[in-house]
């Protein structure tokens, strides 16, 4: 049956050959050819390992020393820069869902999570709605499974349908989700990986990591596709 389909999949290629999402050029049954997959953005870039914005020795930034977030940590594996910026819209409003299995497969490389759960960030059921998907439970599905930890996919509850936070001010978007998110189960004692697409300023991670670290959780941590870079 594998055999099968391996064969099927190459018929489909040669007969409908995948375009390279950057640059159109043929690049079989991939998403991206050779070459921008490896000028993506970001890629082995050094960041702090709090908040995952770029600093050159990798060292925990000055932002994080001063004000330390709830959260223990975070890991981007690219930056929100083009063309990753247009894939991961595709992905989350174009259902481009085979987007997915490149930024797993990038995420899954890095070292696994030292975790005892793993969480996608929840979308509110309006939004799941009209929608049709969450896109970070998309991905912590193939993960969680790559990491061998658990998986809860109605662990969290977004009961607040807060206003899309890229279309905020920075400074107005820490308001914006205090006390959105509800945990359901026990967390107690649990080191959590918490999984999303993209990190601007950290304020909706944060509020999800406060939430959780309030019912008893010992730890989070953050795994994200992408990093936005800090303003100026």
């Amino acid at each position: 049956m594998l055999g099968w389909r391996r064969w099927a999949g190459g018929v489909v290629n040669a007969v409908l050959p995948q375009q390279c999402f950057a640059c159109a050029a043929g690049c079989g049954g991939e998403v991206l050819c050779d070459d921008c997959r490896a000028e993506l953005p970001g890629r082995q870039r050094a960041r702090c390992p709090v908040c995952a914005i770029e600093q050159p020795l990798g060292l925990v930034c000055g932002a994080c020393l001063s004000v330390p977030p709830p959260f223990e940590a975070s890991r981007a594996v690219l930056d929100y820069a083009f063309p990753v910026d247009r894939m991961v819209q595709a992905f989350k409003y174009g259902h481009r869902l085979a987007l997915s299995r490149l930024f797993v497969e990038l995420m899954a490389a890095e070292p696994r999570p030292q975790a005892d759960l793993v969480v996608p960030m929840p979308l509110h059921p309006g939004r799941l709605r009209s929608r049709g998907f969450n896109q970070a439970a998309e991905l912590a599905r193939p993960l969680a499974l790559a990491w061998g930890i658990p998986l809860r996919l109605d662990g969290i509850v977004r009961d607040v349908d807060t206003h899309p936070q890229a279309e905020l001010p920075w400074k107005a978007r820490a308001g914006n989700v205090r006390g959105a998110f509800r945990v359901r189960g026990s967390v107690e004692g649990l080191r959590v990986v918490v999984v999303d697409d993209v990190m601007t300023t950290g304020e909706t991670l944060a509020e999800l990591a406060r939430t959780l670290k309030a019912v008893g959780a010992a730890s989070v941590e953050n795994r994200i596709v992408a990093r936005t870079p800090a303003p100026g």
